[in-house]
C-alpha cells in the first residue's frame, strides 16, 4: 500500500499545483472557486492531524483564503501528506475520531487517505466546472494525464 499510497499522493500535489497555477495565472477571484479551492486544501491538514492524533489544524474548513495562503497550503500540506507516507509502514488501522461538528466515527485509515484524494478529484472538478463558466481557461488534472506527464509520453 505505501507505494500504492506515494503515486496517489504524487498524483494530488500535482492536480493542486496545476489548479493553483491556473487560478494563479488567470488572476481568479471568485469567491466560489476560491473557497471550494480553500476547503479542499483545508481537508488535507484536518484530516491529516486527526491520523497523527493531533490537535486540529488553525484552518477553517470553509474560509475563502487568497492565493498566497492557498499556495503555502499546497506546499506545507504536500509536505506533510508526502513525510507521513514515508515515515509510515502500515496504513490499515481503525480512526476513532470526531468530525469538525462533533460526531463520533470509526474509519480505516487507509480508506480516508483514498477518500482525501478522491475529495480534491471531485472539488477540482467544480472548479474545474466554475473556471469555464467563469470566462477562465480549466486545467486538465485527470489522473491518466499525471501518469502520461511523469512516463515523459505527454509535456505539461
Amino acid at each position: 500500500m505505501k507505494s500504492y499510497f506515494t503515486k496517489l499522493y504524487q498524483y494530488n500535489e500535482w492536480a493542486n499545483r496545476r489548479v493553483l497555477k491556473a487560478i494563479e495565472s488567470q488572476q481568479v477571484d471568485d469567491e466560489k472557486i476560491l473557497s471550494l479551492f480553500s476547503h479542499l486544501l483545508s481537508a488535507n491538514f484536518l484530516w491529516l492531524h486527526r491520523i497523527k492524533g493531533l490537535p486540529p489544524p488553525d484552518l477553517e474548513l470553509w474560509k475563502t483564503y487568497r492565493i498566497e495562503k492557498l499556495s503555502v497550503l499546497v506546499d506545507d500540506g504536500s509536505r506533510l501528506w508526502n513525510d507521513f507516507i514515508d515515515s509510515t509502514e502500515t496504513f490499515n488501522r481503525t480512526l476513532k475520531y470526531n468530525n469538525y461538528v462533533g460526531d463520533y466515527y470509526e474509519n480505516n485509515v487507509e480508506h480516508i487517505m483514498m477518500h482525501l484524494v478522491n475529495h480534491g478529484t471531485y472539488h477540482r472538478g467544480q472548479i474545474a466546472l466554475l473556471l469555464r463558466e467563469k470566462g477562465f481557461t480549466p486545467v486538465n488534472t485527470d489522473f491518466i494525464t499525471w501518469d502520461r506527464v511523469v512516463t515523459s509520453q505527454l509535456k505539461e
